[in-house]
């Protein structure tokens, strides 16, 4: 099968190549995937870079989610059948024709959806319903501040959280993306370039729930921008992270600061939220309240370039490779 290996450099020019490998064989409890279409995402640009190495037992080929038709099932995964149209958590794997995968981390693709679509969902519904509505314990009624908000998990994170009937402030980088967000639901959308962040939220009220992919950059204004009880949950740390904060106030305001990573998670644990993602997420999807937004797609001998514009930074919603 073909693969996208890493090899040398740091650039995507020079650090990403075509190659074949054999296919991998499934193991009890796993299902093997030929994928059709697989997601990028920028810990893809991380482990690239040698900064972010899989976790123990994961294929070390970059792509954390992709979508596809069952091929092979291992034995134990009763669930799936050969020919069974799936999307996928993945540890490693998705820049590949084909992937194995615990069969517990698959999911139906929602009626109506193509392959490119889905291959958007998992990596993202996942990340945002983990940490907005488990680790931020977000409710209907409540405000969400989202920084970030056109990245692939900015999109979903607006679409999810008015679909569970909370109001969204989001934050992102020039007017055409600050548009960009207000035509995907967003209440308030705010151009970070051209706008006093802390003045404008504290005029909207404050914030509830942050989500952080920005670090120690907007430390302070999060600080600012919570309520009191107010969740601040990091998911990223792009401006680094490092960050110096009052605790005075955070123990005034009764805030609470999380965080998590996705990949690194036990399989159990990732299996528990399929099983969560599937019972509250996928009915938004199959009504339309939640969409895949898929800004470009590469094929896959063209992963440098799809990591290019990723890290150009102009994309609004996801971008995907289609083997």
């Amino acid at each position: 099968m073909r693969v996208i290996e890493i090899e040398g450099g740091k650039g995507p020019a020079e650090a990403l190549r075509l190659a074949e490998r054999p296919q991998p064989t499934p193991g009890p409890g796993e299902i093997r995937i030929r994928i059709r279409a697989a997601g990028v995402n920028r810990p893809d640009i991380v482990q690239r870079e040698g900064l972010y190495p899989p976790p123990p037992g994961a294929s070390e080929i970059l792509g954390l989610e992709a979508a596809g038709e069952v091929d092979a099932v291992g034995e134990g995964a009763a669930r799936w059948v050969v020919g069974d149209r799936v999307c996928a958590l993945l540890g490693g794997g998705g820049y590949a024709d084909y992937a194995v995968v615990d069969a517990r981390h698959a999911l139906p693709i929602p009626d109506g959806l193509d392959f490119v679509q889905a291959a958007a969902l998992p990596e993202t519904a996942f990340t945002v319903f983990a940490n907005i509505f488990e680790g931020g314990g977000l409710k209907a009624g409540e405000t969400l501040l989202i920084h970030g908000a056109t990245s692939g998990i900015g999109v979903m994170a607006i679409q999810m959280a008015k679909a569970a009937g909370a109001r969204v402030i989001a934050t992102s980088r020039g007017a055409a993306k600050a548009e960009a967000a207000l035509a995907l639901g967003a209440d308030v959308s705010l151009d970070a370039t051209s706008t006093d962040l802390t003045a404008a939220i504290k005029a909207e009220g404050g914030a509830d729930v942050v989500l952080d992919m920005v670090g120690a950059a907007y430390a302070e204004l999060n600080l600012n921008a919570l309520k009191p009880g107010g969740r601040w949950v990091v998911i990223a740390t792009l401006t680094g992270a490092l960050a110096q904060i009052d605790l005075m106030r955070v123990m005034l305001k009764r805030v609470v600061l999380t965080g998590s990573t996705l990949r690194s998670r036990a399989p159990d644990e990732k299996a528990r939220l399929a099983v969560a993602v599937e019972q509250i997420v996928w009915p938004w999807i199959a009504s339309g309240m939640v969409q895949a937004k898929v800004e470009a797609t590469f094929p896959l001998p063209d992963a440098a370039a799809a990591h290019q514009r990723l890290e150009a930074g102009a994309h609004v919603g996801k971008i995907v490779l289609t083997p």
